[in-house]
């Protein structure tokens, strides 16, 4: 008689506006893709093409195949509207920086 083994795992998505994470009760050997599905951000999120993110677990890119283990937490990752280089380099050439961080004048 085999036993029913369950992880738990996180999936993470967010969009410009909102953050949105789901815990998951799943069944040991389950991959990237079924915690994708069972998560419902494709019914949350209709606009996203979460099918053509790029995913991850824990800021590795992994494949939709990969096999989960217990803890990990599923990323997706929506593609960037600007590149933050071309961003920093913009800001620089105007004297400024990214962020909330101060500039700090020379004494």
């Amino acid at each position: 008689m085999n036993k029913l083994v369950l992880i738990s795992v996180e999936v993470a998505f967010a969009t410009e506006v909102k953050e949105d994470l789901i815990l998951l009760k799943i069944q040991a050997g389950s991959k990237v893709q079924d915690a994708i599905t069972l998560s419902g951000f494709f019914e949350k999120f209709p606009e996203e093409p979460l099918g053509a993110c790029q995913v991850g677990i824990w800021g590795k890119k992994v494949n939709r195949s990969q096999e989960l283990k217990n803890g990990d937490r599923v990323e997706l990752y929506r593609e960037l509207l600007l590149d933050p280089k071309e961003v920093r380099r913009s800001l620089a050439l105007k004297g400024k920086v990214m962020g909330n961080f101060k500039q700090h004048s020379k004494v």
